[in-house]
Order: C-alpha cells, then sequence, then structure tokens
C-alpha cells in the first residue's frame, strides 16, 4: 500500500507516522466532545459525502462510549492556531482537536486524502475495497488567513452547478475564499428586483470575441444570471465547507454592461450607443460619479448583501479610463465643487463614497484593485479599513502594506491562470503570458525582504481565473489545476515549495481529481483533445 501521509496537499506541518491502520466505515461513530458540537458536525459533513459501500459515517451518537473501537472523537482547543487542527489515529480510534469548526473540518479533509482514490468519487465502485487510513500524528495549521480562489463570471457565464462544484474543489484543497466577479463589461449577473433591466438587458450579448485577435467572434448568444436566491444558496453552500464568499460589483469601470441597461448613470450620457461588450479589453464607458449613482449602487449593493451578508465586498476601481469624466461638464463642475484637483482625485473620492456606504450601511470592508490604493496616494486616501487586492506585483503591495491597508497578494506573475501553461502552440488559447505548476509553487506570498510590519499586513494571497476564453467547464478545469493545487500548498505553508517534493505530491495528488472527475491539464502537456492544435 503507498504512503499516503507523504501524498498530503497542501502538505502538514508536521506528520509522525506510526505503526498500523485505522479501518474506517460504517461502524465508526463521529463524537462530540465537550463545546465541540459544531466541529463534530464539521467533521461529519466531510464524512458523510464519501461514497462509503454502505452506511455512511456519520453517525449522531454522541452518547456510545469512547472507549469502543472505530470512533473518531473531536474535541475543541482553543489554544490551537486559527483554522488548526492535531489529528491522532491509532489502530482502533482517532482523535481530533480543532481550534474552530474550520480546524475540524480541514481534519477530516485529511483524512479523506488518506483513504484511497476512490473516495473522491460520489459513489462506491468496489464493495469489496478496504476502507483504512495509514496512523500517524498530524499537526496544522495554515500560514495565511485568506487562501482565495477568484472567478470571473462575468465574461463566461457558469451555471449554479459548476460554481458549486468549484466550490467543493476548493474545500478539497483548504482553501477558504471565493470571489465571485459578478459584473463587467460584458455581463451583468446579478438579479436585479429594484432595476429588473440590468438582468434582463445586461446578462447577455449577441456573440462573443473567440480568439486574441478582435475580429473573430463566435455568433453565439451567451449569457446568464443568478438569481438572489441562487446567490442566497452559494454563499450558504460555501459556508458549510469553510469559505467565505467574497461578490464583487465592480466600480466605476467595467461597467458596459450596467450602463447598456441602465444610461443614465453613464458619464457623458448620449453620446455614444452603450451595449453589453462582446470583445475584450479596457472600455472607456464608465459610471459617472455624481450622487444619483451612489443612491442606485446603494439599492444594487442592498440587494447583493441581502443574498450573500458578506463582510468583505470587492468594488474594483482598476482600469478606469477617465476621458469622460473630463468630456462631461456636469462632472466637471462636480470636481470643482469638491474642489479636487483632477479627475484622478474624484476616482479616489468616489471609491471613498463607496466604501463608506458599505461600512456605514451594511458593515462590510471594502476590497480594491490595486489601482484604487495607487489612485488615492495623493488624495483622500482609501478608507483605513479597505483591502487593497495588489495584481501589480509584490512591490505595490509592500507599498500599500506599509501605507497601512490590509493586502492580499494576487500578482499576475504567478497567480493568473488564465495565462498560458506552456509555450506550446497545442496549448488552448489564452490571454496571453506564461504561468506553469512550477511556477506557482515558486510564489512567496510573504517576502521576507519585507519589514515585520509590513509582512504582518499581508493577509494572504489568491489565484485568479478570468475567462474572455474560458467558456465551460471543461476548460475551467484544464486552466485551474493542477495550478490550484500548488497555489493552495503555498498558501497553507505561507511560502514557496520546494518543485521536486511538490511534483511527486501532485503525481499521486492527480489520481484523486481523476476520481473527482476533474478534466486537469496533465504535467507533461495536454491531452489530444484538449489541444488547440493537436501534434
Amino acid at each position: 500500500m503507498p504512503n499516503r501521509l507523504a501524498t498530503l496537499l497542501p502538505f502538514p506541518r508536521l506528520v509522525r507516522q506510526q505503526s498500523g491502520y485505522f479501518p474506517l466505515g460504517a461502524t465508526t461513530h463521529v463524537l462530540a466532545g465537550p463545546h465541540a458540537t459544531r466541529e463534530a458536525d464539521a467533521v461529519r459533513r466531510v464524512l458523510a459525502a464519501l461514497p462509503w459501500p454502505s452506511a455512511n459515517a456519520n453517525s449522531n451518537d454522541i452518547t456510545k462510549d469512547i472507549t469502543n473501537a472505530n470512533d473518531i472523537l473531536v474535541d475543541l482547543d482553543a489554544g490551537l492556531p486559527a483554522e488548526g487542527y492535531r489529528l491522532r489515529i491509532g489502530p482502533d480510534h482517532v482523535r481530533i482537536k480543532a481550534a474552530d469548526p474550520a480546524g475540524a473540518f480541514y481534519a477530516a479533509q485529511t483524512i479523506r486524502q488518506l483513504l484511497p482514490d476512490e473516495a473522491w468519487r460520489a459513489a462506491p465502485i468496489d464493495h469489496a475495497a478496504p476502507q483504512t487510513i495509514p496512523c500517524a500524528e498530524i499537526e496544522d495549521a495554515p500560514a495565511l488567513k485568506w487562501r482565495g480562489a477568484h472567478l470571473d463570471v462575468a465574461r463566461h457565464f457558469f451555471p449554479k452547478p459548476v460554481v458549486l462544484r468549484f466550490i467543493d474543489l476548493l474545500a478539497r484543497h483548504k482553501l477558504n475564499r471565493l470571489h465571485l466577479h459578478l459584473t463587467d463589461d460584458q455581463g451583468w449577473r446579478i438579479e436585479s428586483r429594484g432595476h429588473p433591466k440590468l438582468h434582463e438587458i445586461g446578462s447577455h450579448r449577441p456573440f462573443s470575441q473567440l480568439t486574441r485577435d478582435p475580429r473573430t467572434f463566435d455568433n453565439k448568444p451567451h449569457g446568464g444570471y443568478y438569481t438572489l436566491a441562487d446567490l442566497a444558496e452559494i454563499n450558504g453552500y460555501a459556508a458549510e465547507r469553510m469559505i467565505t464568499v467574497v461578490p464583487e460589483l465592480e466600480v466605476p469601470g467595467h461597467a458596459r454592461a450596467l450602463l447598456a441597461a441602465l444610461p443614465d448613470l453613464a458619464a457623458a450620457p448620449g453620446t455614444r450607443e452603450l451595449t453589453v461588450a462582446t470583445d475584450w479589453g479596457i472600455f472607456p464607458q464608465i459610471m459617472s460619479p455624481l450622487p444619483g449613482t451612489l443612491d442606485v449602487l446603494a439599492g444594487l449593493f442592498g440587494e447583493l448583501l441581502g443574498a450573500i451578508p458578506a463582510k468583505y465586498v470587492h468594488i474594483g476601481g482598476d482600469e478606469c479610463v477617465l476621458t469622460d469624466w473630463e468630456a462631461d461638464p456636469r462632472i466637471r463642475d462636480y470636481q470643482h465643487e469638491l474642489r479636487l484637483p483632477s479627475p484622478v482625485a474624484l476616482h479616489a473620492y468616489f471609491l471613498r463614497q463607496v466604501a463608506d456606504m458599505l461600512a456605514t450601511s451594511f458593515g462590510a470592508r471594502s476590497m480594491v484593485w490595486d489601482e484604487g490604493f495607487t489612485s488615492t496616494i495623493t488624495g483622500t486616501g482609501l478608507r483605513p479599513d479597505t483591502v487593497v487586492m495588489a495584481w501589480h506585483g509584490m512591490e505595490v503591495a509592500r507599498r500599500a502594506a506599509e501605507a497601512g491597508y490590509d493586502v492580499v497578494a494576487a500578482p499576475t506573475e504567478w497567480t493568473y491562470f488564465d495565462y498560458s501553461q506552456a509555450k506550446d502552440d497545442r496549448e488552448p488559447t489564452s490571454i496571453g503570458g506564461l504561468i506553469r505548476t512550477e511556477d506557482v509553487a515558486a510564489f512567496s506570498p510573504v517576502p521576507r525582504d519585507w519589514s515585520q510590519e509590513a509582512q504582518a499586513r499581508l493577509i494572504g494571497a489568491q489565484f485568479q481565473v478570468w475567462t474572455e476564453y474560458i467558456a465551460d467547464s471543461r476548460m475551467l478545469d484544464y486552466m485551474t489545476f493542477p495550478r490550484a493545487c500548488a497555489f493552495a500548498d503555498v498558501a497553507w505553508a505561507g511560502k514557496a515549495v520546494p518543485w521536486a517534493s511538490l511534483r511527486d505530491r501532485l503525481e499521486a495528488h492527480l489520481g484523486r481529481l481523476a476520481a473527482a472527475g476533474v478534466e486537469y491539464r496533465p504535467l507533461n502537456g495536454p491531452h489530444p483533445w484538449q489541444q488547440r492544435n493537436p501534434a
């Protein structure tokens, strides 16, 4: 039997192998120690999802004598780090001590990886297969509290089951944030009862750009949106798997879909036709910063946060072309009334207004792409509690941290999974660039040359899946995995991971992904049916 302890991903802080195996199955009971009901429930939720050959191991019988064999006892240990756990696997019982429900949940995910690959299937395939895990002592906790994944559902919409499956895969890799990019030039994906034209008009386009050549289109209508009930369901599903959903409603740029539905909110209204974008890029049409826009946004955020009562809300702030603000006399007058020196200062002021509204009305912290930070350096500044998501590199991340803002590292060099995975014409169309799985492994999210104060402001890291050229779930799998596996290892450890050791673990881990039906990219290159130009 292979040593599955050596294949864990992300790899725990401490693993001590012991002799023997624990038989896990229908006779196993998950028992809650004092004050550990929620932690035991988290373990049961993982084990109940396993494809047991017969009755599953999610019994709620907490009165059973713990001295009997084949039990899992879950205890609360407030002395452990957040999301941390200790796992003791003996030949006749298992002990889990967890800091919180997340720690217990991750202990159970470790148990799942210690089972045969078939534990990642939806139903059993061999009723005679033994369900055993190796005896060991494991102590673990993540280095970073924000271990995120960004999914763009605006450029290409993914139906709710695809998003739920994506959440399941994040949870199995102990990632704990799902950043949903819900609005952009090419689509508005949120039902609005106050402004129904948003989902009636903004959620679809007649065709889409097919390749990096802007003259090529697929001639197929594309669209879709999530009802508020769908978003509430997605949020609840994620919460059960210890994942916090971070919704993004982009302001004031990347707003063509919104402006196609609500053209009165545009800067320089009536000067050009406003439609949902069918191609990719940066567009000059952006929201007006006038007070009426903020009034509408307050209602839209109210609907969104009624479905997803998020404590973090991403408001974008990136790639804003301000020429329409300069050309609109109403906006120029408003800028002068506020005594702001430039449209850039007005951009900073607008972001601050949105952040203040979210904080005072909804108790939510705003997040911005790093342009939201760089545009405010000489202006009013961001709200002190705003989180900067740094995608232009670790230098801007350092500057934001040193300025006193919490930072999530999301640099294009290591975390943009819409980039190509090899310099090979057989690779599917990508946005450009090159990020191999070994490049992700080399990412150091907390640079050692930062000051201690700046390091303390680096709250986590996140990978990004932008979907200009990711049109379906098969391509989503291909572009995300196994790079997301390497990222999970890095984010859990808080540092780069040696590629040689990670590659060995990935080779084993791909068997789990295959059992789960993930159409990942093999480490040695795409399958023939995954290739753009087969050899």
